[in-house]
């Protein structure tokens, strides 16, 4: 029974982690109608890819955890294409600077680590380090939205910080601590619960922070404030400029 939840959980996972992985198409689509990456930064993509690499990588060693790499298998097919139309579509400069990053983070470093892993190491050793690796990156980009979390805080408002992202990376945590509970799987785990704290201190300030909208009304109420207030200086200007 434990195994089919696990089997469930790890489902659920999938899902969310894919949710995860495609949010950013909005960006893509803009880049590739305008033809140009903007103020866009690559750096993301670059470290959610080596992300994935490194998941697949222990998902495949370790026994009974296909499920966390077919959703990295995933994730790395989408960074990748996001990759390339960033490279496509950057400034020179910009595109140099990527290029950089994902020769290095994404080829080189992975590559070296993964061998280093396969051919020095054995058994437990291997899951444990191949673990290791994918948890401290996960870390990484978990505490990432610390950065909206505080701008949120400053500014006193939610505009920079959507709320289906951050509902999404909360289940996903969520999703993926109960997976690694019945699975018993530590490097599992620590990363996703970490998120999941991450992702419930979002919530928390989004229902903090959260101001709705102008009513139609009111914001038609406030224009024609603003002409009451227009029509009422222009007078008192003429009469001015008369004197």
């Amino acid at each position: 029974m434990a195994i089919n939840f696990v089997v469930i959980f790890g489902l659920l996972g999938n899902v969310m982690s894919g949710l995860v992985y495609v949010s950013p198409a909005n960006v893509f689509v803009r880049i590739l109608r305008r033809r140009s990456t903007e103020e866009f930064e690559s750096v993301p993509y670059v470290s959610k890819l080596l992300n994935a690499y490194f998941w697949v990588y222990y998902g495949l060693i370790k026994p009974n955890s296909v499920l966390v790499a077919t959703v990295n298998i995933f994730g790395a097919v989408v960074e990748i294409v996001f990759l390339t139309i960033f490279l496509l579509f950057a400034p020179p400069r910009m595109k140099a600077r990527t290029a950089m990053l994902v020769v290095a983070l994404n080829v080189a470093f992975p590559a070296a680590a993964i061998l280093l892993t396969q051919f020095l190491l054995h058994g437990d050793q291997r899951i444990d380090a191949a673990g290791l690796l994918c948890s401290v990156f996960s870390m990484i980009a978990y505490a990432s939205p610390l950065s909206a979390m505080k701008t949120v805080v400053a500014l006193k408002s939610v505009e920079y910080m959507p709320f289906l992202l951050s509902f999404i990376l909360f289940l996903n945590g969520g999703i993926w601590t109960l997976y690694a509970i019945l699975a018993k799987d530590l490097f599992v785990g620590i990363p996703n619960g970490t998120g999941f704290l991450f992702g419930t201190a979002q919530l928390i300030l989004y229902a903090i922070y959260w101001k709705p909208s102008k009513p139609s009304k009111q914001v038609s109420d406030d224009l024609e404030d603003q002409q009451h207030i227009r029509e009422a200086l222009i007078p008192a200007s003429k009469t001015i400029i008369v004197e």
